[in-house]
């Protein structure tokens, strides 16, 4: 199982709780994270932790006790959002490849450390070029390099201008062998850092550098996460609160006309009212028909959806992740790896690009079922939410592209077979599930989300029309109803003229920029 299914399922975890208030209980906590087990040795090679050199006389292996941790720590970036996704080194990448098919892609900023006393050794210039620098084509990844350990530059013989020279070619040297602008390699001492903390020395502190990390995270990477954050709220809220504005303009409409209406029947005989009863009830029996006809092409839509629902069945993934896994492990040649991994793609691939033609047809059938009743009694502001696998399909290109590099590759022709089978599916594999489940569950909230502003319309026009039904009679039999009736949609009608007010002032502070929200929070807490 990839660690992104695991982290979903709570009987996975451990908890235990960090006391902040006490150095020795916060020690303890996070010796728990660096435990160890033995494990036999061939449950060691399975997970692909094995040491030969370490295995003891009765062929037990010592290997981390877990996978994966999560730490809630109160430091004040984190408490503003900030989340810190920490690879454990080299090994961390052939042991989890997840962390940099799955998770890197996925972070706004990758900080990549290095040492001061080395610079970018091969190992580091590796990693650079497989994991890291390919996020550089997407724009909202920042890519930040930090030269660790600077304080083993600082040479008492020399004096500071020196000593910032030899800082800087060493900035200068790793920017130009990465490839990136000097502006982006920040030279830190963490240890120097975190002792200044402890002793509140400001000139170590502003020595170790480690304050201009802290506002490179604070003033670029944390603004970006907010605005990432910022733009779902907006877009699920803000749906929502356009949904309730259709609803509540659609009353206010009904509720005007009704008033027109009743203060044109002041004075009216009663065949005047009888007249208005009868056109009233013709005008109901044409609705009831149409929804009729509604009705069935909501039996159409629902049927053409559950085809899409189909087309992503996890089931039949499921089925295709077995019987490649079983090519993978039986074929006895590296084409044949590689073939049983190109089939797999091939196959997915086909199955999202029938999933994206079958979702263009529904949302097709969509726009036609609102644009024939929207027709046929005037409701214009009532318009369908249209799908799209635009995402899903560029999250699979991509993950194919990842993998037709790994097929591709000198390292997997010399990479042992089931090692090879074992990063495929935790890396890749697993990925491309994932995005089908999301692609399934987003596609099943579609369906039920696809017409319910539609059927809510009709529930409330139906309301109204019983409503105006029922005005009319109880006038007809009681003149005195009459100006109680006016006065009760006067009132009605006011209500609905506040909370749409109130839905309008919403809509305008969502769609305020962020820059703004700021600023107007430092006001009131200067105020």
């Amino acid at each position: 199982m990839s660690i992104q299914e695991h982290k979903k399922n709570p009987i996975n975890w451990t908890s235990i709780s960090l006391d902040t208030s006490s150095s020795e209980k916060m020690a303890e906590a996070f010796l728990e994270v660096v435990k160890t087990k033995r494990v036999p040795l061939p449950i060691a090679e399975k997970l692909g932790l094995a040491d030969f050199k370490q295995a003891e006389g009765d062929n037990m292996v010592e290997i981390p006790m877990w996978r994966h941790a999560l730490i809630s720590f109160p430091h004040p970036l984190l408490k503003e959002g900030l989340t810190i996704l920490d690879t454990p080194g080299l090994n961390a990448l052939g042991n989890e490849p997840e962390l940099t098919i799955n998770m890197l892609p996925n972070a706004q900023a990758v900080v990549f450390v290095l040492a001061a006393d080395t610079g970018v050794t091969k190992s580091d210039m590796d990693m650079w070029e497989q994991n890291v620098k390919p996020l550089g084509g997407d724009a909202k990844h920042g890519r930040i390099v930090v030269l660790n350990k600077v304080d083993t530059l600082w040479d008492e013989l020399k004096n500071d201008e020196a000593i910032k020279g030899s800082i800087a070619t060493q900035c200068n040297s790793a920017a130009k062998m990465l490839g990136i602008s000097s502006d982006n390699v920040f030279p830190v001492s963490a240890q120097k850092g975190l002792l200044a903390k402890i002793r509140h020395d400001t000139d170590l502190l502003e020595k170790s550098n480690i304050l201009a990390l802290e506002s490179i995270l604070s003033k670029d990477i944390l603004p970006q996460k907010q605005n990432l954050v910022r733009s779902s709220v907006v877009a699920e809220i803000g749906g929502m609160a356009q949904e309730s504005h259709n609803l509540l303009a659609s009353r206010l409409n009904d509720t005007n006309k009704q008033l027109e209406e009743l203060h044109g029947l002041s004075g009216k005989n009663e065949d005047v009212i009888g007249h208005l009863m009868k056109k009233t009830r013709e005008e109901q029996t044409i609705y009831h028909k149409s929804v009729e006809s509604f009705q069935a092409n909501k039996k159409s839509f629902t049927e053409q959806h559950q085809k899409l629902l189909d087309t992503l069945s996890l089931t039949r993934l499921d089925e295709l992740m077995t019987k490649t896994r079983k090519q993978m492990t039986g074929t006895w040649t590296t084409n044949g790896l590689k073939g049983a991994m190109k089939e797999f793609f091939d196959i997915i691939s086909s199955t999202i690009t029938d999933a994206s033609q079958q979702a263009d047809k529904v949302n097709m059938l969509l726009q036609t079922i609102y644009r024939t009743f929207n027709k046929e009694h005037g409701l214009t502001d009532v318009k369908p939410k249209l799908f799209s696998m635009g995402k899903y399909k560029r999250d699979l290109e991509r993950l194919n592209n990842e993998a037709e590099a790994y097929r591709s590759s000198a390292k997997m022709a010399a990479t042992e077979q089931a090692f090879v089978v074992k990063k495929f599916f935790i890396s890749m594999v697993s990925h491309a599930r994932n995005t089908f489940f999301q692609a399934h569950q987003e596609v099943e909230a579609w369906g039920k989300a696809g017409m319910a502003p539609l059927v809510s319309r009709i529930k409330e026009h139906r309301n109204q029309m019983e409503k105006r039904l029922e005005s009319l009679r109880k006038i007809n039999e009681s003149r005195d109803t009459l100006q109680a009736r006016i006065d009760e949609l006067e009132q009605t009608a006011a209500a609905l003229n506040a909370q749409l007010s109130d839905l309008n002032l919403l809509t305008e502070t969502l769609n305020k920029p962020l820059e703004d929200f700021i600023t107007e929070n430092k006001n009131a807490q200067v105020a």
